[in-house]
């Protein structure tokens, strides 16, 4: 065979290996898209969580199935404590007895909800409701604070960006006008200028008929500030769940297994086809005034929906898995060291805790019992408020 002929068949050969491998690449593309689609439109799966696309919207702009694993684990019980309330109730505050109990959830794509963990706590006074317009509006008349969405953003926290681009603003959930895939949250996250507290959806709304809805678009930084004026602190995550089981054990929900027991709405949530369609079968679209359904076992109200809600500790998806492997109980814990994200590695985030209106089962149904959530201490949203606790001595 001569050497030409070879060069031929070799050339021949390269371009057919080059071909097969081509669309080889382009049917696994192809599968992966599809898969994304689907995972998209089914994203309970994924274990979606309301913050997706939050962060990346403000920069723009500017364990196992069965965690209980031993016998002498499963029978180990709960226990409220017994002790009665050091004093009269500080106004607007519920005395929250503390206790040993299990923390955590059995939701199967809820990876940073697992495994069940022994936890104690001790008793603390935590507020009936999450802050309103009117609390947050009477801090800022006492003291002149301004939020940090009513600040200009610093051109040193974003370097590269426009300058006429860095405009006070805020984050904020604006429905598309149809169905949309599920993974691109650009379709109904934005950073709105002139968006705050006072502001919840742009510079055309404002609060005249909400003052006893739950503030929104509060930083971290903004509710440290208003707990310190009121002579308290932010819940721990182990405080916060503690309380919004309400003496229950283990439920999917705060007040038991069924979501709508007797047919009865027990918090504001998101019904009809997430993101474009909210019908409001439970009266409301948006925020609900504070105390709209039924409180707790505890007579907290809004523990789950309405509103997501700040707490103290930093997030790690692996931080219910270091406590477990300690072997023991977790006596006051106040969260890890540190904070990773792996979906914004780099990204320090705190928990949010207790879902919000945006909350459903198509998307992202932390509004259930154990459920976690979680976001950058500089950012808030028109779905993301506080309420405070204060020490029982």
């Amino acid at each position: 065979m001569s050497i030409d002929v070879l060069r031929v068949l070799k050339s021949r050969r390269t371009r057919l290996i080059i071909c097969a491998l081509f669309f080889g690449a382009l049917i696994v593309w192809l599968n992966f898209r599809d898969h994304r689609l689907r995972s998209a439109k089914e994203s309970q799966a994924s274990g979606a969580h309301c913050d997706d696309g939050i962060g990346a919207a403000k920069s723009l702009a500017a364990a196992a199935s069965d965690p209980i694993a031993s016998a002498s684990e499963a029978a180990w019980a709960p226990k409220i404590n017994e002790s009665a309330s050091p004093g009269p109730a500080p106004a607007g505050m519920v005395w929250i007895p503390g206790g040993h109990f299990w923390m955590g959830a059995d939701e199967p794509h809820w990876q940073d909800a697992k495994p069940w963990h022994r936890v104690y706590v001790d008793g603390f006074w935590m507020d009936r409701t999450e802050v309103t317009n009117e609390q947050f509006a009477e801090f800022v008349k006492a003291t002149g604070y301004v939020t940090v969405a009513e600040r200009k953003p610093r051109a040193e926290d974003y370097p590269g960006a426009i300058p006429e681009n860095l405009i006070a603003g805020s984050v904020v959930f604006t429905p598309p006008q149809r169905p949309v895939e599920l993974y691109d949250h650009f379709q109904w996250w934005s950073y709105v200028a002139g968006a705050n507290w006072r502001h919840p959806e742009g510079p055309v709304s404002d609060i005249k008929s909400r003052m006893n809805h739950p503030v929104v678009h509060i930083a971290y930084e903004d509710a440290i500030a208003y707990c310190k004026w009121a002579g308290k602190r932010l819940p721990t995550e182990a405080e916060f769940e503690f309380a919004s089981r309400g003496r229950l054990d283990r439920k999917r929900y705060d007040w038991g297994d069924e979501l709508r027991p007797g047919g009865k709405t027990m918090a504001n949530t998101f019904q009809g086809h997430f993101p474009d369609t909210n019908t409001g079968e439970d009266g409301y679209k948006a925020t609900a005034p504070v105390a709209s359904f039924p409180a707790n076992g505890f007579g907290l109200f809004d523990m789950s929906g309405n509103v997501w809600e700040w707490t103290s500790d930093w997030y790690r998806p692996d931080y219910y898995a270091m406590l477990a492997a300690r072997g023991e109980e977790a006596v006051n814990p106040k969260g890890p060291a540190d904070s990773f994200d792996p979906n914004e590695p780099g990204r320090a985030k705190r928990v949010h805790r207790g879902g919000s209106y945006l909350c459903t089962d198509q998307y992202c149904s932390r509004y259930a019992a154990g459920g976690r959530g979680k976001g950058e201490p500089d950012t808030g949203t028109n779905h993301l408020g506080f309420r405070c606790v204060k020490e029982g001595k």
